[in-house]
C-alpha cells in the first residue's frame, strides 16, 4: 500500500472513533505518563496491518517508539508478541482500539486467504479475490489477500470486461457469446472473460475466445470437461479458465485439481473472520 492511502484511512479511522477526544483517557490519565505495551496474537494468524498501526500510534505521539517483533505476512502462534510499544499513555489508550480494528481485520482476511492458498499448493491454481469487499477499504482488503498468497482480481469496472448473466440479458444482443466477443473487442483493447453456465455456452464463446473465461457454479465433472476442451485448442488461442461459485475450503482442492488456472473466491473479503489480537500495558516507564 503507497504511504498516501495508509494516511487517508488512518486519519478517517481516528476521526470516527476519536470523535471531539477520548474524554475517558483525558480525564484519568496524567499527560506526562509513558508506558510500554505490547500487541499479542491470541490465536495463530497470518499478520497483516503493521503500517497501518504504526501511524495510528505515531498519528498521536510522533516520538513514539514501536518495535516489530515479528514481520508482516508471518505466521503467527497463540500467545506470539508482535509489536512492543513505549510512548505516551494517552496515545496508546487512544489508538488502541483502531490499531487492534485494523489488525483483527486484516490479518483475518490474510489468514484465511492463505488457507485457501495451502489448500491448493501443489496445482497451478490461483486464488483470487473478487470485488466484494467493504465500500471504501478495498485497497486495504486486497493488500490483506496479498498478504495471504493470494492475487487480485479486477480493482475496479474499468480495469477489464466481464460480460455476467445480466450484462447479456440487458445488452438487446441477440446473437452468439462469440458475436459478444468480437463486438467488445472492436470497441475496447481491455481484457475480456466472459462468464459461462453450462459447457454449451463454453462452446459457443470459444468460436472466438476472450482472453479469459469465468465457469460459474459448475460442477468438479464440469469443470473438468472445460479444461480437457480447452486444453485441445491451438495455444495461442487458450483462454484461462477461472471457477467461480459456492468454493469452500472443503472443496477447493478438488476444484483446483480440474485443472482451472484460476479460482476467484467472495468470502476472502466478505466472510472472513476477524482475528483475536490483543493490546497489553506491560509497565510505566519511568525515565
Amino acid at each position: 500500500m503507497d504511504q498516501k492511502t495508509i494516511h487517508r484511512i488512518v486519519r478517517l479511522a481516528l476521526k470516527e472513533d476519536t470523535g471531539s477526544g477520548d474524554i475517558t483517557t483525558n480525564n484519568l490519565v496524567p499527560a506526562d505518563l509513558r508506558v510500554e505495551a505490547v500487541i499479542v496474537a491470541r490465536e495463530p494468524l497470518v499478520i497483516c496491518g503493521l503500517d497501518l498501526a504504526e501511524k495510528a500510534l505515531l498519528s498521536l505521539d510522533k516520538d513514539m517508539c514501536i518495535v516489530r517483533a515479528l514481520q508482516e505476512g508471518a505466521v503467527v502462534k497463540a500467545g506470539a508478541e508482535i509489536v512492543v510499544i513505549r510512548g505516551k499513555a494517552r496515545a496508546v489508550l487512544t489508538a488502541e482500539r483502531i490499531v487492534l480494528n485494523l489488525l483483527g481485520r486484516l490479518s483475518g482476511i490474510a489468514t484465511f486467504t492463505r488457507a485457501f492458498t495451502d489448500a491448493v499448493r501443489g496445482t497451478k491454481a490461483v486464488i483470487l479475490d473478487t470485488r466484494k469487499t467493504t465500500p471504501g477499504l478495498r485497497t486495504l482488503e486486497r493488500y490483506a489477500v496479498r498478504t495471504g498468497c493470494g492475487k487480485n482480481h479486477r480493482f475496479d469496472l474499468s480495469e477489464m470486461v466481464l460480460v455476467k448473466d445480466n450484462h447479456r440479458v440487458l445488452s438487446g444482443m441477440h446473437g452468439s457469446l462469440a458475436d459478444m466477443v468480437g463486438h467488445l473487442r472492436r470497441r475496447t483493447k481491455k481484457p475480456i472473460e466472459v462468464e459461462v453456465d453450462t459447457l454449451e455456452e463454453l462452446a459457443d464463446v470459444l468460436d472466438n475466445p476472450p482472453e479469459m473465461i469465468l465457469l460459474d457454479n459448475m460442477s468438479i465433472s464440469q469443470l473438468r470437461s472445460a479444461v480437457k476442451r480447452v486444453a485441445s485448442m491451438p495455444a495461442g488461442r487458450r483462454p484461462l479458465l477461472e471457477a467461480s461459485g459456492g468454493i469452500n475450503l472443503k472443496n477447493v482442492c478438488a476444484v483446483a485439481k480440474t485443472g482451472v488456472d484460476r479460482i476467484s473466491i467472495g468470502a476472502l473479503t466478505h466472510s472472513a473472520r476477524c482475528m483475536d489480537v490483543s493490546m497489553e500495558v506491560r509497565k510505566i516507564i519511568d525515565d
